[in-house]
């Protein structure tokens, strides 16, 4: 892979290499001083010496000896994941012993991960064990060249989040409103003393829209869980494994200005740490992290889709219709609301899931069988299968 198109810089310390005299500057100035009225300069301005850009293998060599690398995503974004890659593989050739913690698998399900990175299940049977789309639901194809690498190079993936039931548990009732069984498996220490990071959960409060049931404080500390219980995960793993250095995929909001995992990390375990974020869509701010990415966008090539929208659960089996998208090639072909889908291709499906793996390698234009269960007035249900295309 080239990555010649990515250039990365600290965050911090820019400066300006050379000035000369012209049209508005001091020496200008200076003659005509009484004439004009004189301004200071903007102190948010921010300067960066193009001369000390790097590439991908000048990060490498500032990073390669921190105990743990924050790599912050936004998690529909291409070039981010192939940055992860790109750092992963880096710092992988360069003989470090490495392990990847990632938001996007919930630590119940930590077996199912090591399952497959031993190379003891399949992809599908991964995905359907982790519930990663059910649980996650982003593209699985946006990490699919970092999980493989992992297992290729037997790199041991951790899972980091907590279980979604126990967060949304929390934004219901809050910490105070948990069981002691729901307490004793969120993390013992959590800081609330950050102003700053409270400002920064209320603004994303504000934006979400609400139907005023919603409580602040609760959201507040559904994010606090989420921080803290993947910084406890981390430091864990750190602890009971000196020897490796570790990667953490999270997305951007849980490590820019350290407030999330970062710091939540160093105050259970002191180890030197660095932060990497995309900066193609942020201010240069060099609090935010210590380097910034601007890669060229990348997207991933379209997918094939059914164009329908299903029920996650209706506890027969198969995964039910509950309405069409604008374009669809399931209802051009002839199949209906209330129908179930029980095959896809070659393809069982008894879940959701089991339609989100049968089409993960399709494209549009595809062709393929659907078979469905529909409900007739008396009787068993009718079996029939449709040839759609992928749209």
């Amino acid at each position: 892979m080239s990555h010649s198109h990515l250039l990365a810089f600290a965050a911090a310390g820019f400066f300006v290499s050379g000035a000369c005299a012209g049209p508005g500057t001091p020496s200008q100035a200076t003659s005509i001083a009484g004439m004009v009225p004189q301004e200071e300069p903007d102190p948010k301005t921010r300067v960066v010496d193009l001369s000390t850009l790097q590439d991908m293998q000048g990060l490498l060599d500032r990073i390669a000896d921190r105990r743990v690398v924050f790599i912050g995503e936004s998690h529909d974004r291409y070039e981010d994941h192939l940055n992860q890659l790109a750092v992963i593989q880096g710092l992988h050739r360069r003989g470090k012993s490495l392990a990847i913690a990632a938001e996007f698998f919930q630590q119940p399900f930590q077996e199912a991960v090591d399952d497959y990175i031993a190379g003891a299940i399949s992809e599908s049977e991964f995905l359907r064990r982790t519930q990663y789309f059910d649980r996650w639901r982003f593209d699985y194809r946006l990490y699919r060249p970092i999980l493989r690498f992992a297992r290729a190079e037997a790199i041991p993936v951790i899972a980091l989040n907590l279980e979604a039931e126990l967060t949304r548990r929390v934004g219901e009732v809050g910490i105070a409103g948990l069981t002691d069984e729901e307490r004793a498996r969120i993390p013992t220490e959590i800081d609330r003393s950050d102003p700053k990071y409270r400002e920064r959960i209320e603004k994303v409060f504000a934006m979400h829209p609400s139907d005023g049931g919603q409580d602040i404080e609760h959201f507040i500390e559904v994010q606090l869980l989420w921080d803290e219980g993947m910084a406890a995960r981390a430091a864990d793993y750190l602890e009971a494994h000196p020897d490796r250095t570790l990667i953490v995929l999270a997305g951007s909001g849980h490590v820019e200005y350290g407030q999330g995992i970062p710091k939540r990390l160093t105050r259970r375990i002191d180890v030197p740490t660095a932060t990497i974020l995309n900066g193609t869509q942020r201010s240069m701010d060099p609090a935010a992290a210590d380097f910034f990415l601007y890669p060229r966008e990348i997207g991933l090539p379209a997918s094939g889709l059914l164009g329908v929208m299903l029920e996650s659960s209706n506890g027969q089996g198969g995964a039910r219709i509950q309405g069409f998208a604008e374009s669809s090639g399931a209802k051009d072909a002839g199949i209906k609301e209330g129908d179930r889908i029980v095959r896809i291709g070659e393809q069982p499906v008894a879940a959701y899931a089991d339609v989100r793996i049968a089409l993960v390698d399709r494209r549009p234009g595809e062709t393929l069988p659907v078979e469905v269960l529909r409900k007739r007035p008396i009787g068993a249900d009718e079996r029939l299968s449709f040839d759609v295309q992928l749209h």
